[in-house]
């Protein structure tokens, strides 16, 4: 709430109630929005803006701002095209974001030598606009927002005092030695969204300002990581630019640094060596996704919780490169080109945090040998393993997560045994690949199966047998049949809330389906009717989709629908076309036999 505490101003409260009410949703509204601008996810610098507090109009505020006696005066998005003048003196809080400001005047802006926050992101200010030192004599000045601007250059010198500054998203191609140097205050950076490169930077960027935390460069044109980095760093973004090279030590002094963004530029393994990220003792995030790297970096350092290899050209995991990550919890190396000979035994060996693994999208003919004892989450879709043999999963107890789907498996070369030690594994999928019959001998713990886009035409007598908590089923897009599944089987799955078998060949709607089921996908079968008795089964169903099969007119029971009192969607639609095409044939073989008795009156003079 806002509240007027100055009691001359007490007889006015009738009038100041409305203009009171706005300017405390407007100083809201900019407390949320002073955030840094660009396209890069969680780089925006905090917004310092102050709490709504005690505030009221005052004498001197420019048209269509708002202005309190704290000092906090509102001018964003109200279209100025030119910086207000008479702002108030006491300014020390100034919102200008969201105009078309081209240029501020070097007079206006120094008498406001209060300032503590300048926010001008989203205008059309240029660096001719700017005069070099515009900002140096705001000696109050400690967050400065310039964010998506049309900036070219940054401002040569800014203020000793500064804690944070946005350029981003302008058309940055040089920074000062004095830009973001001798700041003692300084912790945050943010330049992503340029056009910097490596001629653009002063080698002692940063020099007297050793307390920067925060550092964002992402999306620029460098090809070198920046030199004399400050000492205090702790997260520093460098993804989306052209890296060729890590220099020898660029990182060394670094011992703060805990999250390191590299993705995305042109790495290679001969453009750092093995002690490049050896000294990085804090770092707990490292993306080196989207590169040219052909193995794992060595010499990574033990603490690494998340480590982010995923599009590289990897071919090979060795036997000591990723076992001294003694804290790895996600290994993600979707989309190399790993193939099974090339994952050492002992690859994993001893990383008993290593919980979610991703080899999706690679060269895998089967199963690697010396998978993570403890892994939970395993990804392995989209490889071209042919099997499962017994042992493939017999040390992974943990396992609760196991996707195999779009491989070239076969039911043949599924080990009857082959899942007997996943005991806790709840998820399991096997899309996709070339089954003929349901697997054998499936974890009795599933809660969820997807077996969908296989050549599955029979279900044997007792493969869903003992899975009781089981409570989605996916066989879409298959070969079943009526008489492919054995009797009771449903009945089995007394957790089953929802079964897809749409895309088969079913003629008729399943018998004696569970109780607990909830949604029912039957389209794209050959289903011809819907007798009264079809869901007495299923009191629970609150959605069954039986579009594009063969229903004609009158196949569906009145009475088939209206016992289930929790029924939401009911799916229809594409039936009843041969129906229609035979009412149609009707038509026209009255409409012709009319016609030929018409035809025989007129030949006959008699008629």
């Amino acid at each position: 709430m806002c509240w007027v505490l100055d009691r001359s101003l007490l007889g006015n409260m009738a009038q100041l109630g409305e203009s009171l009410l706005l300017l405390c949703l407007l100083l809201l509204l900019s407390s949320r929005g002073i955030q840094g601008q660009g396209d890069e996810d969680d780089e925006f610098p905090p917004g310092p803006w102050p709490e709504p507090g005690p505030a009221a109009s005052i004498a001197i505020c420019p048209k269509d701002c708002s202005c309190s006696q704290e000092g906090v005066v509102d001018c964003g998005g109200v279209d100025l095209k030119e910086f207000p003048v008479d702002l108030p003196e006491i300014t020390n809080h100034l919102s200008l974001q969201n105009n078309q400001i081209e240029e501020i005047p070097m007079e206006e802006l120094t008498r406001l030598y209060r300032l503590e926050t300048l926010n001008l992101q989203n205008n059309r200010l240029t660096s001719k606009g700017l005069p070099e030192d515009l900002f140096e004599h705001l000696e109050n000045l400690n967050y400065l927002y310039l964010a998506n601007n049309k900036l070219t250059l940054a401002p040569k010198f800014l203020p000793s005092t500064l804690a944070s500054a946005d350029f981003a998203a302008n058309y940055l191609t040089k920074i000062y030695g004095l830009t973001f140097g001798q700041k003692p205050n300084l912790r945050s950076v943010y330049l992503h969204n340029n056009k910097l490169a490596d001629a653009g930077l002063p080698d002692q960027m940063f020099n007297g300002s050793d307390n920067v935390e925060i550092l964002i460069m992402s999306s620029n044109f460098l090809k070198y990581v920046p030199k004399n980095l400050p000492p205090k760093l702790y997260k520093l973004h460098l993804k989306n630019n052209r890296l060729e090279k890590i220099p020898r030590g660029a990182f060394g002094h670094l011992s703060d640094l805990r999250e390191l963004y590299l993705q995305n530029n042109c790495l290679t393994n001969e453009g750092m060596d093995n002690e490049t990220f050896w000294k990085l003792s804090s770092l707990e995030y490292l993306d080196l996704s989207s590169n040219n790297l052909t193995h794992i970096p060595s010499g990574l350092p033990r603490n690494i919780v998340l480590l982010h290899l995923e599009k590289n050209a990897i071919k090979a995991i060795p036997t000591d490169v990723l076992t001294q990550i003694r804290h790895l919890e996600y290994l993600l190396l979707h989309n190399n080109k790993l193939k099974a000979k090339g994952i050492h035994p002992d690859a994993f060996l001893g990383l008993k945090k290593l919980h979610t693994v991703h080899l999706y999208n690679n060269l895998l003919d089967r199963v690697p040998s010396g998978l993570p004892r403890r892994v939970k989450t395993l990804m392995l879709l989209h490889n071209q393993i042919v099997g499962i043999s017994k042992n493939d999963f017999a040390a992974t107890y943990f396992l609760e997560e196991l996707n195999l789907s779009y491989n070239k498996i076969t039911s043949s070369e599924i080990h009857r045994e082959a899942f007997r030690k996943l005991r806790l594994l709840k998820s399991l999928d096997l899309s996709g690949n070339n089954l003929k019959s349901l697997p054998w001998a499936l974890p009795k713990n599933l809660e969820t199966l997807k077996l969908k886009e296989n050549e599955i035409s029979s279900i044997p007598k007792g493969s869903l047998a003992g899975m009781a908590k089981l409570k989605e089923l996916y066989l879409s897009n298959n070969k079943l049949k009526v008489n492919s599944l054995y009797a009771g089987a449903w009945s089995q799955l007394a957790s089953l809330q929802l079964l897809d078998m749409s895309g088969n060949q079913m003629s008729s709607i399943p018998a004696d389906l569970p109780e607990s089921l909830e949604y029912l996908y039957l389209q794209s079968n050959k289903i011809s009717t819907v007798p009264e008795n079809a869901f007495d089964s299923t009191p629970n169903i609150k959605g069954i989709f039986l579009r594009f099969n063969a229903l004609v007119v009158g196949a569906v029971k009145d009475n088939a629908f209206r016992k289930l009192r929790k029924l939401q969607v009911l799916d229809i639609e594409g039936n009843f076309e041969f129906s229609k095409k035979g009412a149609s044939s009707e038509e026209e073989e009255t409409e012709e036999e009319q016609y030929d008795e018409e035809e025989e009156e007129e030949e006959d003079p008699a008629a």
